[in-house]
């Protein structure tokens, strides 16, 4: 049965993939195993979106306060008893996998937010927004100390646009930005690790030290400046073939992707995920109660920031902060995550109002 399926975002989602297994055949100098392991995580995630997308959204309403618990203690433990990699503490072992609780924060978080501003019809207006405001600092806190201060931020933003959804008015949020801005010296010198200031240094001029700090965003840029119009053509890529862009598989898989198949590749990619986020935003318009057009909203918004902060940072314009291009990047918990998160604007689909 695949009635629940919404086949507009399905079928971008499958582009989206395709052109990822594509670029990421050649970011991984040809590695058909790493190949085959990516297409084994795509397949699971393809099947929690599917089981997702059956689960009615009145369901999805009443668990999300569990949701969001479970989340909590998992990224507790994961501060106790997590494995650690590449200087960070973000994942947990269960021997045959790794899973990285913060990745599937981006979900829980908006589903909880949305919980708070559309339940609970006797509390005042300014205590939801307290409480909701609470509950992205609590699990944005505890990723930060893992450190992830990039999992961090977009756990932070699907949460913020769900209030911002929500109706609240201007002076709230004039009042929000302005504690966010004198907070700011307060993050910048207790918060804030040594390595992440001078990640945020270095983009405001990363060729003060290109063999340094800066290495990763100036060979970035190098790679995806060559490309050109149409690109040097696919397995040709020369900064990504000599090994001169670093974590290409991964995080800096976007500069293979320009460097291979230049503006071109750029906007066809670009097109497809324009099409995945208006489709979001679409449903999250067509359908009428409060909770679907809040997380709908919110799950559109969080794959938009996805997109936005790689490519800002594989660009230059932004900190490195280690996000994954959504569907293209080498990865697991977030490939599922994301997935997840179609899954449930398919079930919101479901809800859409006939036009």
């Amino acid at each position: 049965m695949l009635s629940t399926l919404d086949y507009p975002l399905l079928s971008g989602i499958l582009l989206v993939c395709s052109l990822g297994l594509i670029t990421l055949y050649s970011a991984s100098g040809e590695d058909v195993d790493l190949l085959i392991k990516h297409v084994g995580r795509l397949v699971i995630a393809f099947m929690a979106m599917y089981i997702v997308s059956h689960i009615q959204v009145s369901t999805l309403s009443n668990m999300s306060l569990y949701l969001y618990l479970i989340g909590l203690v998992l990224l507790i433990a994961v501060l106790v008893f997590g494995s650690a990699g590449k200087g960070a503490q973000r994942w947990i072992d269960f021997g045959i996998f790794r899973f990285q609780p913060s990745e599937i924060m981006k979900i829980v978080v908006p589903m909880m937010v949305a919980w708070i501003m559309t339940h609970n019809s006797m509390m005042p207006r300014g205590a939801k927004i307290f409480l909701a405001v609470l509950s992205i600092l609590v699990p944005c806190s505890l990723v930060i100390l893992q450190p992830d201060l990039g999992t961090a931020l977009l756990i932070a933003a699907s949460g913020l646009v769900v209030v911002f959804l929500a109706g609240i008015s201007w002076k709230t949020i004039l009042a929000l930005a302005a504690a966010g801005s004198l907070s700011a010296p307060l993050v910048w010198s207790m918060v804030l690790y040594d390595y992440q200031k001078q990640r945020i240094l270095t983009m405001l001029d990363p060729w003060s030290d290109p063999l340094g700090a800066g290495y990763h965003a100036v060979q970035s840029m190098i790679a995806i400046g060559s490309g050109g119009i149409a690109g040097k053509g696919w397995l040709l890529g020369t900064q990504s073939r000599l090994e001169f862009i670093p974590e290409r598989s991964t995080d800096f898989v976007f500069s293979v992707l320009g460097e291979e198949f230049g503006l071109g590749g750029f906007i066809l990619l670009m097109l497809v995920y324009l099409l995945l986020v208006v489709r979001g935003f679409w449903i999250g318009i067509s359908v009428e109660d409060t909770y679907s057009k809040l997380l709908a909203g919110g799950l559109s918004f969080t794959f938009f920031a996805y997109v936005f902060v790689n490519i800002g940072m594989v660009s230059g314009i932004l900190p490195v902060v280690g996000v994954p291009l959504p569907f293209i990047s080498y990865g697991g918990t977030s490939v599922v995550s994301l997935m997840i998160g179609f899954g449930i604007l398919m079930s919101i689909s479901q809800r859409m109002k006939p036009h």
